[in-house]
């Protein structure tokens, strides 16, 4: 029996059509070039990492806590799912969820924020350029190339996870225009393979960027009942969740919080999936898109939340902003974590002999921006476990991170 071809969206991307990889390579026989990505980005050294690294409680927590992994993994399963909803290509929806966190340092945020305080004055550090730089130069797992060598349209999901870069002209957009400017690993790139950064990138990676949004406040809620920093009492005042929780309420009147919990996070889901695929389609009927070029040029995010959605997201998250993210818990454990993240930077800038042999080589010849993003770069690879196992190895001491 033969088997259907995909229906295809005419504005959905096309691996055959693709623009290609930056170094040439033979077409494979068996996987789309979508399909390639997707599985050079699991290979990676930088993906299996991400098991070990914090996404809002650090490893010793627990292991029923999300980590940057598994927060990945529920960020790709949502994508996909949107994707099959609207005729897109699930492969490149899938990759640009699969590698969006790959930039991500230890102890997340907080990690971030010491890293960007440590290059304050070689330009800061931020996440998203960080996954540009993994995916392009840091992995070495090739003969003949650095980085994975993506596609052009998966490397453009991953830079623009968050929308255009700047303007038509090239000028920074307001969150980068205060920064001084694009970060570095974006603006050396774009110079040999321009990611057009003023565009909006695919469907595909429109419906990756949603997805994380969603993965978020659901798995977050779910973590912060686990954690015990809120309560559904509390949950119940919030739009949307107080229909859901009593929706719950009507059906399982007996249910045992556990399982409430656990219905109300599937539910949430649903809710917010099917909001984004229905809101999806309205916006493509306005647009009648022909092309992957109109979804990139069409002013605004094709795939996206309702206003009563994106209404509801916002109270969630406003919610758990101070609740879970700013909690005095997590902020002492965070606060801590920095100071591992800062102290270990200016041991290696103070003794470079510090890094291990592959790392320091050749640093004495780069210039103190060069010295400095190098370091960057080998602590931002630590899993969180590395990091205090290093800072033990460095100052005799291991941060409880309690």
């Amino acid at each position: 029996m033969a088997i259907a071809a995909f229906a295809r969206a005419p504005f959905a991307s096309d691996p055959g059509q693709s623009r290609g990889r930056r170094v040439p390579e033979p077409v494979s026989l068996t996987r789309s070039a979508f399909r390639r990505d997707c599985d050079r980005i699991i290979h990676s050294t930088a993906f299996r990492r991400l098991a070990h690294k914090t996404q809002v409680f650090v490893f010793h927590e627990g292991d029923h806590f999300r980590t940057r992994l598994t927060h990945t993994l529920e960020v790709t399963q949502v994508a996909r799912s949107i994707a099959r909803a609207l005729s897109l290509d699930e492969d490149l929806a899938e990759g640009s969820a699969l590698g969006h966190d790959l930039g991500h340092p230890p102890f997340g945020h907080a990690g971030e924020r010491a890293l960007d305080f440590c290059l304050a004055a070689h330009g800061g550090f931020d996440h998203n350029a960080q996954t540009l730089h993994v995916v392009t130069a840091l992995e070495r797992r090739y003969a003949t190339f650095d980085g994975l060598n993506l596609t052009w349209e998966m490397l453009e999901g991953l830079v623009k996870h968050n929308g255009p870069l700047t303007d038509l002209a090239g000028a920074p957009l307001a969150r980068y225009a205060g920064r001084g400017g694009l970060p570095r690993a974006i603006a050396e790139y774009n110079a040999v393979n321009d990611l057009e950064l003023w565009s909006l990138p695919s469907a595909e990676a429109q419906a990756g960027a949603i997805s994380d949004d969603i993965a978020y406040d659901a798995h977050d809620i779910d973590d912060g009942l686990r954690a015990e920093m809120f309560d559904v009492e509390e949950l119940a005042k919030l739009p949307l969740l107080d229909d859901i929780l009593r929706e719950i309420a009507v059906r399982h009147p007996r249910i045992e919080p556990v399982r409430q919990a656990h219905e109300l996070i599937r539910r949430l889901m649903t809710r917010m999936i099917e909001d984004v695929i229905a809101q999806s389609k309205r916006h493509i009927v306005d647009l009648e898109p022909g092309s992957v070029d109109d979804i990139r040029n069409a002013g605004r995010p094709i795939i996206g939340f309702s206003a009563a959605m994106a209404e509801a997201d916002r109270a969630i998250k406003n919610f758990l902003y101070p609740r879970l993210y700013r909690h005095t818990r997590i902020v002492a454990i965070m606060e801590e974590a920095e100071e591992v993240v800062r102290r270990l930077f200016a041991r290696y800038a103070e003794a470079p002999a510090d890094l291990p042999p592959e790392w320091r080589d050749g640093l004495d010849a780069r210039d103190a921006t060069g010295r400095a993003l190098r370091i960057a770069d080998f602590i931002a690879g630590m899993t969180d476990r590395y990091a205090m196992e290093e800072h033990t190895r460095l100052f005799g001491t291991t941060p409880q991170l309690r």
